[in-house]
């Protein structure tokens, strides 16, 4: 049986590919992920708001007691917050492509193209084979328009495709008017790939200490039907790669995912829950399932449930919305 599949030009083994975690903080980690049967690991985020804390940190120390930016500081988490900082991590890199055989992909998390464009180069310097755009961006200011935070997007990914040679993969948000018009403008700006769906972590009230929690929840396998949505619309209609994930769980929840059309399938919240172990699990699930249905291959399977493969493709939109609100009525409600 034939696993393998190709991912933002990279040739993978199998289409499985643990998503940007705690898990790749240490190289012996990044082995252990290899030896369990990852085709490729996306390496935790440094976050845009690090590199600006160093910068901001060393200037600090060159002005000490020129009070010129007093409170500056206070606008980030202090020094001890952050367990890796921007040089360790283009050492980790350097280690992680030199310990493992399977492609090792860069993750940065920002907005801008200021500041961390030069770090996608240093990125690409230390031996990743790919780097990943995790553009978590929440417009929160009510004069930026929908048109604005678009340009931002797109702004950015030329930037970086213009700074690296390696290529390069966007994990969005689902939170655009229109998705797919938004997936082909990133497509044509130079996005070797899309990941769906960066997965925003949503705050909660503490009501006896009256303070704001930010607190994270591990994905649930519900959660995976708006990425696999979205890849059997899109797929067929882009040069980019297609990647899925949040709420992939198992074998099963993969086999899925590239039936929609997935190039590779990510998985994070398995892992945390169950161990790295679970690659191999997840693995095995997808192989029984494969050879039950006579599948040969991933290749074969590939895009079989999309929506220009399917008899009925309004069962992505809105049509088939109408028929569960009526099959729902049938079955549930009491006259």
């Amino acid at each position: 049986m034939d696993l393998s599949t190709t991912y933002l030009g990279l040739k993978l083994k199998n289409p499985i590919v643990p998503s940007a975690s705690p898990l790749s903080q240490r190289v012996e980690d990044l082995r252990k992920i290899e030896d369990a049967g990852a085709a490729a690991v996306v390496m935790f985020s440094i976050f845009e708001e690090q590199l600006h804390h160093d910068a901001e940190a060393l200037d600090h120390l060159m002005t000490a007691g020129n009070d010129s930016f007093a409170e500056a500081l206070s606008y980030f988490p202090e020094t001890g917050s952050y367990q890796v900082g921007p040089d360790q991590y283009l050492d980790l890199i350097h280690k992680a492509a030199a310990a493992v055989k399977i492609p090792v992909i860069g993750s940065l998390n920002g907005m801008s193209n200021e500041g961390w464009i030069d770090y996608a180069k240093k990125i690409e310097e230390a031996g990743a084979h790919a780097l990943e755009l995790n553009t978590y961006y929440i417009a929160t200011d009510p004069n930026l328009t929908g048109s604005d935070v678009e340009t931002l997007y797109l702004d950015v990914v030329r930037a970086v495709k213009a700074a690296v040679k390696i290529p390069v993969a966007v994990k969005l948000s689902p939170f655009f008017s229109s998705m797919a018009n938004m997936a082909r403008r990133l497509d044509q700006a130079g996005a070797d790939g899309l990941v769906l769906f960066n997965r925003f972590y949503q705050p909660d009230f503490d009501l006896n200490e009256m303070e704001v929690l930010s607190d994270l929840k591990l994905s649930t396998p519900y959660e995976m039907r708006l990425p696999l949505r979205w890849i059997a619309i899109l797929h067929g209609h882009l040069e980019a790669s297609l990647a899925a994930t949040t709420g992939v769980h198992g074998g099963i929840d993969a086999a899925k995912c590239i039936l929609a059309g997935a190039d590779a399938v990510q998985v994070c919240s398995a892992l945390l829950k169950g161990g790295v172990g679970q690659l191999r699990t997840i693995l095995k699930e997808l192989e029984t399932w494969m050879a039950e249905k006579e599948y040969e291959s991933v290749a074969q399977m590939k895009g079989a449930m999309s929506q220009k493969s399917v008899a009925n493709p309004a069962a992505f939109e809105r049509a088939n919305y109408i028929r569960i609100l009526e099959d729902y009525k049938t079955k549930y409600v009491v006259s």
